[in-house]
């Protein structure tokens, strides 16, 4: 499986031990939220709603992509990929 480093964001960081960056291993943005959740216990419930899927007010990017307009959190990741969790400012558009 595919190793990717993950950017964590300021108020995810209490969970990931105040790393920023973190890496996970998977073969889909799915995976790699799931990996993150078994080593982070609780950080996927703060990215992702009961579906699985992000979060409206969360923005993943995939090497700066918006998986929103990829495939989603089924996107394939490959080895040397960079993900970024992005909350979206809180009430506005930028």
């Amino acid at each position: 499986s595919m190793a990717v480093k993950v950017r964590v964001p300021s108020p995810l960081m209490k969970l990931t031990d105040n790393k920023s960056e973190v890496m996970a291993e998977g073969a889909t943005v799915s995976d790699i939220l799931n990996n993150l959740e078994s080593q982070f216990a609780g950080i996927k419930d703060r990215i992702c709603d009961e579906s699985g899927a992000p979060r409206r007010f969360i923005n993943i990017y995939l090497n700066e992509e918006d998986i929103r307009f990829l495939d989603g959190e089924g996107t394939i990741v490959k080895d040397g990929d960079e993900i970024s969790i992005i909350p979206a400012i809180a009430g506005g558009i930028l």
